[in-house]
């Protein structure tokens, strides 16, 4: 197999929570570029279907789902509908996030819950049905975590214990996942990234953004293509020998 072609995607059927925005929709971005059957999953019908729109202009073939990973019993149902709909799974990445911003003494315990629970316990409960139900069977998959380099510190800026720890809990899940499974050629990688201008960092970014771009190495923060080679390569053949291990996407500030 030559290198360009070690890249392609072709045929490979790929879910991506928390795809209808920000770094979720440029890594469904990334992959249907080189070829991938996409399916994104989010909260809100209307998001989900302006990202439709923007892939579908990429000419592949897109599916929606509107699902709350939060909620118990709705990670099964997200597997139940892309499984449904393709007919297999290739591809899961776990990119579905929240955070809640507070003081460590004063961090409300249903927040810290809420965050724990999409960002840790959701990537554990997806993961598993679609190992169960698709990889283990088949003998072959491949499941990227997106966590965040406040998986690797503490600070950064954010008082936000629950998504630090939340995103600490999703990078060590990687490589339990990766021991565990390697048995049956499933591959489970994550990808860290730093400070990006999306939704979810917005308000932070207003107080903070000087200062990280000023202790970020390569003097910016992540652009809206920044991710998507690390997605193509650990969702791709070229990886195929990496399992367990993280890429930070984040200009050099975790160094």
């Amino acid at each position: 197999m030559g290198v360009r072609q070690m890249f392609e995607l072709t045929g490979k059927v790929a879910l991506i929570t928390g795809g209808s925005r920000g770094l979720g929709l440029q890594i469904a971005r990334g992959l249907a570029e080189m070829g991938a059957k996409i399916a994104i999953s989010a909260r809100k019908a209307a998001e989900l279907e302006a990202a439709k729109a923007e892939l579908d202009a990429l000419g592949g073939e897109v599916f929606t789902v509107t699902n709350d990973l939060a909620k118990e019993g709705q990670p099964a149902a997200l597997l139940d509908a892309v499984v449904g709909h393709y007919g297999t799974l290739d591809i899961l990445v776990n990119n579905a996030g929240a955070t809640w911003g507070a003081l460590a003494e004063q961090h409300p315990l249903e927040a810290w819950n809420k965050v724990m629970n999409l960002n840790a316990t959701s990537v554990f409960a997806l993961s598993q049905a679609a190992a169960n139900r698709c990889f283990i069977p088949r003998r072959s998959g491949n499941i990227i975590v997106v966590a965040s380099t406040a998986a690797l510190r503490a600070g950064m800026g954010l008082k936000a214990a629950a998504y630090h720890s939340s995103k600490a809990a999703a990078l060590h899940l990687t490589r339990a996942l990766a021991v565990e499974w390697g048995k049956h050629n499933i591959r489970v990688n994550a990808i860290c990234p730093g400070f990006f201008p999306s939704k979810m960092a917005s308000g932070l970014l207003q107080t903070i953004g000087a200062e990280v771009i000023a202790r970020t190495p390569l003097g910016r923060m992540g652009g809206d293509t920044d991710l998507q080679g690390a997605a193509v390569y650990l969702a791709s053949e070229a990886s195929r020998h990496v399992t367990g291990q993280y890429i930070a996407v984040d200009g050099g500030a975790s160094v």
